[in-house]
């Protein structure tokens, strides 16, 4: 076992509810009403953006060549679902330069920043792995019934992409590297608990 795989199997409970959320299989099989997920979209463009400059920080406080190689390529990931995010924008009519946060987003990206700005890669590594793991996770349980996902089959798909598992593999091996601390447990724990409190957020709008 890794740690990685460790810290996933201790927080199983909050996958799992992150999967039987209304807004998660609202998404899967194409029901979700589409002002959520016009919301969502918004918040998530905004959490992007914070989860870049994180990865930029990783990037800047990296200590050796793995590292910053690994930061720089799934920065570039993160370009990617932020295209992703300007397409529905374009198609929808969402304002993402106009965007309020959320106090489920700011909490989110302020304890990503809060915690990469510290410098320590695995304290990093442990705020940043649970999306990336939870997303991938979420596109493979949907996928199967991807034709009943509608508008939202595109969202399915990406996250499902072996592409996006390759990327969040990338971070869980810079998070396997580091020490296995109670802080590295109890930052995976937020970052997951938080997550779970963006959906919960979107589907509220609030």
């Amino acid at each position: 076992m890794t740690l990685s795989s460790d810290l996933w199997a201790e927080n199983a409970d909050l996958a799992d509810a992150a999967l039987a959320h209304p807004f998660v299989t609202g998404i899967g099989d194409g029901t979700l009403p589409r002002a959520r997920f016009a919301g969502y979209v918004a918040q998530d463009a905004f959490f992007l953006e914070a989860f870049a400059r994180a990865y930029a920080l990783g990037v800047a406080h990296s200590t050796d060549r793995a590292g910053l190689d690994a930061f720089a390529d799934l920065l570039a990931g993160v370009r990617e679902e932020l295209r992703l995010h300007g397409s529905y924008a374009a198609r929808w009519g969402i304002d993402l330069a106009g965007v309020e946060p959320l106090p489920a987003t700011l909490a989110y990206t302020e304890f990503l920043l809060a915690t990469a700005s510290l410098g320590g890669t695995a304290l990093t590594c442990a705020a940043m792995v649970p999306c990336m793991r939870l997303y991938a996770f979420l596109g493979r349980s949907l996928a199967p019934a991807v034709d009943g996902a509608g508008h939202y089959a595109e969202w399915v798909t990406t996250y499902a992409d072996p592409a996006f598992e390759e990327l969040a593999g990338t971070l869980e091996a810079l998070l396997d590297a580091a020490p296995d601390v109670p802080d590295v447990h109890r930052a995976y724990r937020r970052a997951m608990q938080l997550e779970v409190g963006f959906f919960d957020a979107a589907w509220s709008g609030a």
